[in-house]
């Protein structure tokens, strides 16, 4: 896959290891990609028995060292939004703003990142929809 690499390599791995999981849909930015690895007798351990991950510039770089390295999982992108869509309940949709940083699956990297007016589009297709 052709996923955008990091925003500023030189931040790649100084992100704090705890982020927001999901908030789907939109992204601005992809900060790093990350591959958490687990403690096993047959895998490294790096973190006394606790589950940490290797950061990376590119998805490709990621997905090699995923994919050569005991109990490692497939690649998450970690992204930056400025805008999202919260979901509270299900059909629920609202816009919004400030900060958010999120690990993602790589895949959804692939509908592109955020552009001006996508989020109203988004919810008014949608309420539409359900009316």
């Amino acid at each position: 896959m052709d996923y955008p690499n990091s925003l500023d390599p030189k931040m790649v791995g100084e992100y704090p290891a705890l982020a927001k999981a999901g908030g789907g849909y939109f992204f601005d930015h992809v900060l790093e990609y990350r591959v958490w690895c687990h403690p096993d007798p047959d895998a490294p351990d790096d973190e006394d028995g606790s589950d940490y991950y290797y950061a990376f510039e590119s998805y490709s770089e990621a997905l090699e060292f995923s994919k050569s390295t005991a109990l490692a999982e497939e690649p998450l992108a970690l992204i930056r939004q400025l805008e999202w869509i919260d979901e509270p309940k299900q059909g629920t949709y609202i816009h919004e703003r400030g900060e958010r940083i999120a690990e993602w699956r790589a895949e959804w990297l692939s509908r592109g990142s955020r552009t001006p007016g996508a989020i109203e589009a988004f919810i008014r297709a949608r309420s539409e929809s359900n009316a």
